[in-house]
């Protein structure tokens, strides 16, 4: 099978995942759990993953803590990355320092964003 598993990076809402999107330069699924998870969702999402690299990103705020709380112990291999609790939202890190905490992750970034920031 030549099929490359592209990554996973799990976010909560449509603006971190649009947010995210325009900054990675390979092809990555980004999945959005929109604040919560069910455990029928959490389970379809484990079959639909599994086997691949998974990344976690949600907000640094009481709902983001509790997600990443539940998705650390269903996915217990993925990789946690975290915005600085200053802005409490995926959404509200200013993309510099977004770009620089995927690229620290291994995601292949758009170089604009790293060095001034590229368009907001």
């Amino acid at each position: 099978m030549d099929e490359i598993e592209t990554k996973v990076l799990i976010v909560e809402g449509k603006t971190d995942r649009e947010k995210v999107k325009k900054l990675i330069s390979e092809p990555v699924e980004i999945i959005c759990t929109h604040g919560t998870i069910s455990f029928t969702k959490l389970e379809e999402l484990i079959d639909l993953i599994e086997h691949r690299e998974i990344y976690i990103l949600v907000d640094e705020d009481d709902a983001g803590h509790k997600l990443r709380k539940t998705l650390k112990r269903e996915l217990p291999n993925a990789t946690h990355l975290h915005t600085q609790s200053v802005y409490k939202e995926v959404a509200e890190t200013p993309l510099m320092y977004l770009a620089k905490i995927l690229m620290n992750a291994n995601f292949r970034i758009d170089q604009r964003y790293l060095f001034n920031g590229g368009a907001t």
